[in-house]
């Protein structure tokens, strides 16, 4: 895709208990910068069909993202259409299996470029900006997963 972002982090996890803090909506503000998410639907945000709203931004300057979840396959993957007025187009979570209860966390958009020219213009500046943001959130995603785990966790010999 021509305007993709794609970010990746390590876990040191399993990919079934990063899935669960993933993709559990309401907590993506204490990993995802300047983001307060809440799910709609019987589920939670996790089937097809069901809806997530996004708040992105610090007070009132910021933007509602809205998205519908289109592929939903746990621990792997989640496939959204992102539906709001400022940030249209695809975007996923793909969480791969590594050895040693390890995992990756892969985020990837395909944003429709807002503004014409304007917008294809300011991409490659605009782009950077998106993939540093997307790279804090998931590395702060790998600390609390991490951090998380390493306390659950029960320990040899106990």
């Amino acid at each position: 895709m021509a305007h993709r972002v794609e970010v990746a982090v390590e876990v040191a996890a399993p990919a079934e208990v990063t899935w669960a803090v993933l993709t559990d909506w309401e907590r993506q503000s204490e990993w995802f910068v300047m983001t307060q998410t809440q799910s709609l639907g019987p589920t939670g945000g996790h089937a097809v069909g069901e809806e997530i709203h996004g708040y992105t931004g610090i007070g009132r300057l910021g933007f509602l993202d809205t998205m519908v979840i289109e592929d939903w396959d746990p621990p792997y993957r989640c496939t959204v259409r992102k539906t709001g007025r400022v940030v249209r187009g695809g975007a996923e979570f793909v969480v791969e299996p590594l050895p040693r209860e390890r995992c990756r966390v892969i985020y990837r958009i395909d944003p429709q470029l807002p503004f014409g020219r304007l917008g294809s213009l300011g991409w490659p500046l605009v782009r950077e900006v998106t993939a540093a943001f997307f790279r804090r959130s998931l590395s702060n995603l790998a600390r609390l997963v991490e951090t998380e785990y390493a306390v659950a966790r029960p320990r040899p010999g106990t």
